[in-house]
């Protein structure tokens, strides 16, 4: 069983006041400015695929990729909107996309919600680089984004309990974070306790997310390895320079 296999089919549930639309959006803006006339994306940890069907609504050819079979099979029962170019819905793969290949390039490569924090290791991030630009056509670019360092230590994180339910269930959620100051990683421990409006039947699911913190220094360092070259880094949602309180930040790279 995967991270995330466990609770996959109430992820989209417990991220439901995530906005998926104005991420979308945004996106696709920044594909505008560095890529314009970009036409095929794959998306790396695609989780459930709701970034993959707005966008492919915006009429872009989608190809998502996420180690959680059960996470593929909410993706691939998710529907969608057809997209408008080529009436093509997106397509779903598993794999693990520090090794995953497909005999196939791309305008843009993206991974979103934190995807390369989960890369805890150089070698694991380094990886997940090389099959980016594996699938990258010339000219093409990665968008990829991460928890950024400064902000992390700044504001640590705490535990955080979130309630909620749909006409099912009553979920509530606790994360307890555990960092670990010499590895700049923060061991996320979730419990979820889902109950059965119609049983009272309890589910309990426990979970340890394995996540990084980044600093820029560390990012250059090893896009330039991989051949990359930093074309451009900002707050995540606001396109503001990065701060002691910007949690998220994205980068845009492109093969050197």
């Amino acid at each position: 069983m995967t991270v995330f296999g466990n609770y996959s089919r109430y992820y989209n549930l417990l991220y439901q006041d995530k906005d998926y639309q104005a991420e979308s959006d945004f996106v696709h803006g920044l594909i505008q400015q560095h890529a314009p006339g970009a036409q095929t994306i794959l998306d790396l940890g695609c989780g459930t695929g709701r970034h993959d069907i707005l966008l492919a609504e915006k009429g872009y050819t989608m190809t998502g990729v996420d180690m959680s079979s059960e996470m593929i099979a909410v993706a691939r029962n998710s529907g969608g909107q057809s997209n408008p170019e080529n009436n093509a819905l997106p397509v779903f793969h598993q794999g693990d996309i520090r090794s995953f290949r497909l005999d196939q390039k791309f305008d843009v490569v993206i991974s979103l919600f934190h995807v390369m924090s989960y890369q805890t290791t150089n070698d694991a991030f380094v990886s997940a680089l090389q099959t980016a630009q594996a699938h990258l056509k010339p000219g093409g670019i990665f968008l990829f984004d991460f928890w950024y360092g400064p902000a992390v230590l700044t504001d640590r994180p705490a535990v955080r309990v979130k309630r909620l339910e749909d006409e099912k269930n009553d979920i509530l959620r606790t994360a307890e974070p555990f960092m670990h100051p010499n590895q700049n990683t923060v061991d996320v421990n979730y419990t979820v306790w889902i109950k059965d409006k119609n049983t009272d039947k309890t589910t309990e699911i426990r979970e340890t997310h394995h996540m990084r913190y980044w600093f820029m220094p560390e990012i250059e360092y090893l896009l330039n390895q991989t051949g990359f070259s930093n074309l451009h880094a900002a707050e995540w949602m606001s396109g503001n320079v990065p701060g002691f309180d910007t949690f998220g930040v994205y980068c845009i790279a492109a093969p050197a």
